[in-house]
């Protein structure tokens, strides 16, 4: 078997019996790194810490791992102004924390004969939302839906940070405040 220290350096090809008297020499486990060379590998280590430290590299990789969350939004082809504006509003603070954003648009009755109306309304949003969503998928007719996913742009993305004060700034402002007028 080809040896291998705990700081890397080879000590040659040795016996498995001299290896393991090696490793219990210095208090420390044996650990095949390449069964399958010619001769086989093994490492002389703590295999308790370097079993500690990958599931702690593993971890802090899952920490930097980004969730997108898709959220919905369900408009009509017949909606009001503030109503639009309304959901445009929904739909913006979607992005601006970081999640997709799917809309779509029902359809009822002879609604779906006009599908253009509902496409204006998805292009109309889109066009409102530019600087801080992309269209991911164009509008598409699925049935009585016509659906659109938006995402959000990468500068427009950040997520909110939590205020370092915790909001009592803006309390004592206003009691502040109150307490000058009276």
């Amino acid at each position: 078997m080809r040896l291998i220290s705990e700081t890397g350096e080879q000590l040659g090809i040795r016996h498995i019996r001299e290896a393991q008297e090696f490793a219990e020499k210095k208090d420390l486990d044996l650990v095949e790194v390449a069964a399958n060379s010619d001769p086989p590998v093994v490492k002389i280590m703590d295999y308790g810490k370097d079993k500690y430290r990958k599931e702690q590299v593993r971890k802090a990789a899952r920490k930097k791992q980004v969730n997108v969350n898709v959220r919905e939004i369900k408009l009509r082809p017949k909606i009001g102004d503030h109503d639009f504006n309304t959901k445009r509003g929904h739909v913006e603070r979607f992005l601006r924390g970081g999640d997709k954003v799917k809309v779509t648009i029902m359809f009822r009755g002879r609604e779906v004969q006009h599908p253009d109306l509902g496409e204006k309304l998805l292009r109309r949003l889109a066009t409102d939302l530019d600087e801080i969503g992309r269209i991911e998928s164009q509008p598409n007719l699925d049935g009585r839906n016509m659906i659109m996913v938006v995402s959000p742009k990468k500068e427009a993305a950040p997520k909110p940070e939590a205020k370092a004060d915790g909001g009592e700034g803006e309390l004592q402002e206003s009691q502040e405040t109150s307490a000058a007028r009276s």
